[in-house]
């Protein structure tokens, strides 16, 4: 028997180094979570009766989804710290503990008289390591159960299979491409149930009925750093310019943090004729904004913080206090990996999110990700940049060019049986969601 660890980030890629280096028939005998990520123990030939087969079965899936459900009841049992002491017994019962923390309950002597039991206080400890134990138990399960669907489609329906390895090429989330398969499911010609649901799919995304500095009002641009929140806005405001005229347009940069930022906005407001107005980190932006009112079209440009930075929840407040009454469009560059764009979203939907605006199509190499996350937020696509010209390179979205787009730059190659597997996973993440 071969026994041998593995380090990783994340349980996926875990999963991946176990399969490359001691392949398919390998048996996860441990996880725990460490410093940075995740280590698993595989054993090759490794002989116990109680291993699950290894084809395919039905009950099997419904026993780890029965166990999945447990799990999720336990996490959201962990969440109230506030049970009595027989409560946090009964649900440590039966779960396992690390090494390193575990629980001591301390004898209780019976009184003389009764009088009243005051809790315990349980050590918060205990329940972060609970947590990160059940995170990576569930993690697991979720690898397997979309390794274990997957399988049992190819092997039961090769038509649907073929349509999620192409839904996979354009690179969509695993619970849209459900939704999508579920509305072709009675149409058997191959080519027509494709162009069927390229054409739900451009239905599911949302765009503007009414071009955003048509409507005229105070737009801000919010985003990490790198989207292209400036240029974006250079391109608004030079297609508003050579339209409307330069007397009814103002801009207004928050971005005190990143150097050359506001010598930048100056230099487009000297070539565009346009004012453009500072405000400072603790200066009231509605004040600011209070001589620009009389301006049909307000352009903000903002800072890409960092999700931990505290200014970033200062600058989220501020666009959305009630005395600004701004339509916040988040600036995504679609080169941007699926965990940056969906930490984006989390970190600036606080503010109040009117739509995205979709940057760097030229460069893509794949749309389906950030479509996956407009669609799945309901966020309507506002514009799309595709280079450096200002303004040539910013266009109004439309449905059916933008899917066009996303399949002809699709990944040439087909999706490996872990990229499938791990598209399958994602659909665990969606209570409600199955593949069958």
């Amino acid at each position: 028997m071969q026994v041998k660890r593995f380090f990783a980030a994340d349980m996926r890629q875990a999963m991946k180094l176990v399969r490359d280096e001691l392949g398919a028939d390998a048996a996860i005998i441990g996880n725990r979570r460490i410093a940075g990520g995740v280590e698993l123990t595989a054993a090759l030939d490794y002989k116990l009766s109680a291993l699950a087969p290894r084809v395919p079965n039905v009950e099997l899936e419904d026993e780890l989804r029965k166990t999945q459900s447990r799990i999720v009841t336990a996490q959201a049992e962990l969440s109230s710290r506030s049970e009595s002491e027989d409560g946090n017994r009964q649900l440590f019962a039966g779960l396992p503990l690390t090494a390193s923390e575990p629980l001591v309950e301390t004898p209780v002597e019976t009184p003389a008289a009764p009088v009243a039991a005051a809790a315990a206080p349980v050590d918060p400890r205990l329940f972060d390591a609970m947590r990160s134990e059940l995170s990576g138990l569930r993690e697991l399960l979720e690898v397997q159960l979309g390794s274990l669907a997957w399988s049992q489609l190819q092997g039961n329906q090769p038509q649907q299979a073929n349509l999620w390895r192409r839904l996979q090429r354009i690179g969509l989330s695993g619970p849209l491409a459900h939704e999508l398969l579920a509305q072709i499911a009675g149409i058997e010609e191959p080519r027509h149930a494709w162009r069927m649901l390229l054409a739900h799919l451009a239905r599911r995304i949302d765009v503007p009925e009414v071009e955003p500095i048509e409507e005229g009002g105070v737009i801000a641009m919010v985003g990490p750093a790198g989207m292209g929140k400036t240029t974006t806005l250079a391109k608004l405001a030079a297609r508003y310019v050579l339209k409307y005229g330069a007397q009814n347009l103002a801009l207004v940069s928050m971005d005190s943090f990143r150097i050359g930022a506001q010598e930048q906005l100056k230099t487009l407001g000297r070539i565009l004729n346009v004012s453009v107005t500072h405000v400072d980190p603790g200066q009231s932006l509605a004040q600011a904004l209070e001589p620009l009112l009389r301006k049909r079209v307000v352009l903000i440009d903002t800072a890409g913080l960092q999700a931990s930075d505290p200014a970033l929840r200062m600058q989220l407040e501020t666009l959305a206090g009630r005395g600004i009454a701004s339509k916040n469009y988040l600036v995504l560059a679609t080169t941007s990996q699926k965990q940056v764009l969906t930490a984006a979203y989390h970190s600036y939907k606080r503010c109040g999110l009117a739509g995205c605006i979709l940057t760097k199509l030229d460069e893509t190499a794949s749309l389906g990700e950030v479509l996956s996350l407009a669609i799945s937020h309901e966020l309507p696509v506002a514009y799309l940049t595709d280079g450096p010209r200002i303004p040539d390179d910013l266009h109004l979205p439309r449905r059916h060019q933008l899917v066009s787009r996303a399949v002809s730059v699709q990944m040439q190659d087909e999706p490996s049986e872990e990229a499938m597997a791990d598209m399958f996973a994602d659909l665990y993440h969606s209570p409600g969601k199955r593949v069958g």
